[in-house]
């Protein structure tokens, strides 16, 4: 019996990188897997759909499910996870010493609906009052300039939202310090490079994402895996198949990374962060499927998302998803 062929396109996580070396296989399915840089993967899957099953970002395949113009439907596997108290970096010259200090300050952004930026967002709103509109928003690439968004955006009329000089990058401009600091994905390369003018707004961002997540129960997704939606239609069994490849993925890397008779990854440390990461949130704490917590995140997300003015409407969570994969059988 011949197999499906289909295209996936995934990050290259240690999560996902048993389907692409073969480790496990998808039940009827013969993949042609492409690891693309998360910018790549989005810009292609929502501008030209380029994909038959694709790592998307939660923040654009909401504002396309609120529109009900979404070519793709979910499935309830998230490849990327992030606390983002990484996320926000600022100057160190300009008296910002908690996050009440970024009221009035101008802070750039690559792309306002990236998702990481709407969590980023939604902790300064929870956590410390800070809302979108104390802030002005400057647009532009990180170290390309002329970005733009790739979702057309209809934001309430009190968030200020400017774009970067035509010619400059967001780097560039926290660098000279015509920015108070950058919410984005990715750390600007002057803070990478060590630049003593730049740094955390979180001093401790480890310390205060676990004070977080006990508190709120919330270890925020990013990314979800999305099917075409033409493609489920014909092919009902794939979503249930895709999910459960998936998740053998998932469990062969952790297997990996808990033998560490020769640590897998190259990072100090490993056993003890592992060991305290199952302290805190479980042996599972990077769980699929449509468990408690994962509800209450992407609950969260959605709500933060609509009351942003990124999606039209608040979107419920099962909405996101395709219902053969919100249930596994059990033996």
């Amino acid at each position: 019996m011949s197999r499906l062929k289909i295209s996936v396109a995934v990050g290259d996580y240690d999560r996902t990188r048993p389907l692409v070396d073969g480790t496990v296989q998808i039940d009827g399915v013969d993949p042609t897997i492409l690891s693309l840089s998360p910018e790549e993967m989005f810009f292609r899957a929502f501008r030209h759909e380029d994909f038959d099953v694709c790592e998307l970002s939660l923040s654009s395949f909401a504002v396309r499910t609120a529109n009900k113009d979404c070519p793709y439907i979910g499935i309830p596997v998230f490849p990327s996870r992030a606390f983002r108290h990484t996320s926000v970096v600022i100057r160190t010259d300009r008296g910002i010493c908690e996050p009440a200090d970024l009221k009035g300050r101008r802070i750039g952004t690559p792309e306002y609906q990236l998702t990481a930026c709407v969590w980023a967002r939604a902790l300064l709103m929870d956590e410390f009052g800070v809302k979108p509109s104390d802030i002005t928003w400057v647009r532009g690439g990180m170290d390309h300039a002329g970005r733009v968004e790739k979702l057309e955006l209809n934001l309430p009329s009190d968030v200020c939202l400017e774009d970067a000089p035509e010619n400059q990058t967001l780097n560039q401009m926290l660098e000279a310090g015509e920015i108070d600091g950058i919410i984005g994905p990715r750390l600007p390369s002057c803070f990478v490079g060590g630049d003593p003018n730049v740094a955390w707004l979180f001093s401790d961002p480890s310390k205060a994402a676990i004070d977080y997540y006990e508190r709120r129960r919330i270890f925020p997704i990013m990314h979800l895996l999305g099917i075409r939606k033409t493609l489920s239609e014909q092919q009902p069994w794939l979503a249930a198949t895709l999910y459960k490849a998936f998740e053998k993925a998932k469990a062969v890397a952790l297997k990996r990374l808990s033998d560490t008779s020769a640590t897998k990854v190259t990072l100090p440390f490993v056993e003890e962060q592992l060991h305290r990461a199952r302290q805190i949130m479980g042996e599972d704490f990077w769980s699929y499927g449509l468990d408690e917590d994962n509800r209450n995140t992407l609950e969260t997300f959605l709500r933060h998302h609509h009351e942003q003015g990124l999606s039209s409407r608040q979107v419920g969570v099962e909405e996101l998803f395709h219902p053969a994969a919100l249930e596994m059988f059990k033996i």
